[in-house]
Parts: C-alpha cells; sequence; structure tokens
C-alpha cells in the first residue's frame, strides 16, 4: 500500500491502544464510560496563547472510523487478540461525545481544547489520532499567528510546501507520522508505537500500557494482574501512575510472582514515564533483582532525546529500552537553551534557574561527539555556534543587547571542552551570531 492512496485512518493509533482495548474487553470494561481531556502544559515559542485547529479532520476521522477485513486480518496475526474482541472491532463505530474549542480560538495552558466522553475502548483507539491531528494543527495554526502577528498588517503567504514533513504534511500530519516512524527505523530504532506503520511497512509495533489503564482498575495491582494474565508473553508495566518505589515496583514484583512464575515465563518488563529516570531506575533494578527478577527489562519513556538519554547514563541508569517521541519525529535541535525567556535581559537573566528545553545543539555531549568526529577526520579546528547566552529572543528582535559574548550556557563547559579538544589534537573556534549587538 502506498501511503498517497486514502488511508483508513483507524489503524492510525498506538499499538498499546489496541492491546489495552482487548484488555477492557476481556476484563468486562468494554462499555465503562471514560472521560479524556487534551490540553497543553506551555505554549510554544514562550508565545502569549495557542490556536485550536485541528477539530475538522478529527470529525472527518471519528465519522469514518472502521476496520476493515484487512485491518483484522493483520490483528489476527499478532496472535494477541481474543477472536471475541475482532468481531467486536469488524463492527465497531464511535458512540461517544466530543466537546471542543471552535478552530481558530485563542486558548491556553490547562484548558481543554477537547474533551472526550466515551466508552472505554472507544476513547482509547481515538486517542492517537486526536493528539496527533491537534496538537499538529494547532502547532502550526499558533506559529502562522505570530508569524502574522510580527507582519504588522503586511500580507503573508504560505511558502512551506517543499519544508513540509511529507506531501499531506499540510493537510493532516498524519503521513508526517507514518513515514516518520518508516525513517527513524531506517535510521536504527528497533520498533515504533505506530501500528499503520507496521501494517503498511512492516516496522515492528510494540507497546506497554497507559496510566489510563492503571487508573481503571480499583488498584494498580489489579491493573497489573489483568494485564498479565491477558498478555503473560508481553507484560510490561507501567509504574509510575502513582509512586514508583513504593507501589508501582511492588505491585510489579507482586503480579510477575503471582501470575507468571507459575507459568515460568520470566520475559516481563517494567516502564518509566516520569521522575528522575537515573535514580528510579537504578533503585527498581535493585529491587527486581533482589525479588529473582534479573531477566526483566526496564524501558524508560517521557520526552527523551539523545541529549537527555546521554545525560541519565552517565548517571548510571539502569535502561534497556528508551521510547522516544517528539524530539525524534521532528528531528530537530536550536540554538536556545531554554524557553523560559521571551526575552533575554543580559547581566540580569539567570539561566541556571531556567528548565532546558532539551533542544540545545551546543551542549557538551554533542561538541565531544563533533570533536571526536573532527580528531577522527583530520581536522584540526571545530567551529561551534549556539554555546553563547542570547539566543532565545535574537532572531527578528532590534535589540541592542541581545547577546553576551563571553558567558556560556549551563551546558557548555568552556574550560572542560577546550581541554578535551587540546587532548585530541583540536582547536576550537567560537563563533558569535551579532545580530548587529553592539555590546
Amino acid at each position: 500500500m502506498k501511503t498517497e492512496e486514502k488511508l483508513n485512518m483507524t489503524m492510525l493509533c498506538d499499538f498499546y491502544e489496541l492491546t489495552m482495548g482487548n484488555g477492557y474487553f476481556e476484563s468486562g470494561y468494554k462499555d465503562h464510560i471514560t472521560y479524556f481531556d487534551v490540553f497543553f502544559r506551555r505554549v510554544p515559542d514562550g508565545g502569549g496563547y495557542a490556536i485550536a485547529a485541528g477539530l475538522e479532520q478529527l470529525i472527518d476521522y471519528i465519522e469514518n472510523l472502521h476496520f476493515s477485513p484487512e485491518d483484522i486480518a493483520y490483528l489476527r496475526g499478532r496472535n494477541l487478540f481474543s477472536e471475541e474482541f475482532l468481531s467486536y472491532l469488524e463492527d465497531f463505530h464511535f458512540t461517544g461525545d466530543i466537546y471542543a474549542m471552535p478552530e481558530g480560538t485563542p486558548v491556553f495552558p490547562r484548558e481543554p481544547m477537547v474533551i472526550v466522553r466515551a466508552k472505554a475502548i472507544e476513547a482509547q483507539l481515538i486517542e492517537t489520532f486526536t493528539l496527533l491531528t491537534i496538537n499538529h494543527q494547532s502547532l502550526i495554526a499558533t506559529k502562522t499567528a505570530r508569524v502574522v502577528h510580527a507582519a504588522q498588517g503586511d500580507g503573508v503567504m504560505e511558502f512551506g510546501l517543499r519544508r513540509a514533513q511529507g506531501p499531506d504534511a499540510g493537510l493532516y500530519g498524519a503521513r508526517a507520522a507514518i513515514i516518520g516512524a518508516r525513517a527513524a527505523y531506517i535510521g536504527g530504532v528497533a520498533g515504533t508505537a505506530c501500528t499503520i506503520s507496521d501494517q503498511i511497512y512492516g516496522v515492528p509495533a510494540g507497546g506497554t500500557m497507559a496510566h489510563a489503564w492503571v487508573q481503571m482498575f480499583d488498584s494498580e495491582y489489579d491493573a497489573f494482574k489483568t494485564y498479565c494474565q491477558i498478555y503473560p508473553h508481553n507484560a510490561t508495566l507501567l509504574v509510575d501512575t502513582y509512586n514508583t518505589l513504593k507501589s508501582g515496583v511492588p505491585n510489579a514484583i507482586r503480579a510477575f510472582n503471582e501470575v507468571l512464575k507459575p507459568k515460568g515465563i520470566t520475559k516481563c518488563g517494567i516502564r518509566l514515564d516520569s521522575g528522575d529516570i537515573a535514580y528510579l531506575t537504578r533503585e527498581a533494578r535493585r529491587m527486581l533483582d533482589a525479588a529473582g527478577w534479573q531477566s526483566c527489562k526496564i524501558s524508560a519513556s517521557n520526552s527523551l532525546d539523545e541529549y537527555i538519554i546521554q545525560d541519565i547514563l552517565r548517571q548510571r541508569a539502569c535502561v534497556d529500552l528508551f521510547g522516544v517521541g517528539e524530539r525524534m519525529i521532528t528531528g530537530k535541535s536550536d540554538w536556545a537553551y531554554t524557553r523560559d525567556v521571551p526575552s533575554v535581559q543580559l547581566g540580569v537573566t539567570d539561566y541556571a534557574r531556567c528548565t532546558p528545553s532539551g533542544r540545545h545543539g551546543a551542549n557538551n555531549g554533542n561538541v565531544k561527539r563533533y570533536i571526536d568526529f573532527a580528531a577522527a577526520h583530520g581536522f584540526d579546528q571545530l567551529l561551534v555556534e549556539g554555546w553563547n547566552v542570547g539566543w532565545e529572543d535574537w532572531f527578528g528582535h532590534t535589540k541592542d543587547y541581545v547577546f553576551d559574548f563571553v558567558t556560556p550556557y549551563p551546558d557548555f563547559d568552556i574550560a572542560a571542552l577546550n581541554e578535551y579538544a587540546h587532548g585530541k589534537g583540536i582547536r576550537l573556534m567560537m563563533h558569535h551570531e551579532t545580530s548587529a549587538s553592539v555590546r
């Protein structure tokens, strides 16, 4: 199948939404009414508001939800789903309610843009597409509003076609996710959460569970035990819904002992999606090993990228598998160290108190990799740009004092990097963007 053809977007979902749907069906929660809210925590680029968009495509998607015979055949071939559940999917359609902000409405952090009221399986299955289309299109609409505002009444035309993430990125953004999963697989990932990428391209789809699964049950232990009973050979439990070390890991161990051990199954896992990943995974590893579950794998997720992964591994994190989402599928780094500073005040702004964006390119780990590359390929100098403070609001601003040309960001250690470079026979060349700044 070519992605340029008309796609049945029902299968554009995270694989764990299907496994949880099967779990709800088998556990008697099929008709349990749930509420899901779509909201965001921070306005992109330090702006004051965002613009809601994507609702039209969400409605079209929901009205056309169905599982084709090819979809059912694919799911049956995974040998994970009961025939009763597959029969249920053959006649599946959405019966819930959607409450949403009209497109074009200014929206603010932590207020619901979309509210879904539906039966558990229905609400779970539309989660991915809802987030994908609302997030992607609202991001573009918000950026456009900023550009139009900056134009101060002058006309603005959209010329982004040749730089869009795939042929339909400007319409739905869905194919960008599908092709993105394929590209990530080519780049070296072990698999994807994107079910339709497995169906079309054979990129192995897999998943664990969501916090919604844990919250559906009367107790965390009941959620874990039920999941182990339904998926004894694919039991990876999300342990951070309440308290990772005081309840999550102990309840996971209990479920493994009571369900998997009597069956002679040793393959299992846990996942952490929040908190101090380095510390929590070390402690979780210690607890699992002490309980005799040395074979249990530990996965980590939550806004990870290459820099954060490198940092937590340096802190001796015990992680066997990383789940990397938006910071890989969008493939972007930038010069700015933080999004907390909409307007830099040189000599006043304290970067040590700011939250790193995780996308700053000129950091210690990244520069060391380029130093290693330069040394291995016969270069004697390396130019570094974006190391000095002030990049947060330089572009498009008329300011005399934009950059500080001698003060590095907190994640750029000049002395240590200079010593590292000299040890490799490399001289560092520090580039300064002036932006007409005279300080």
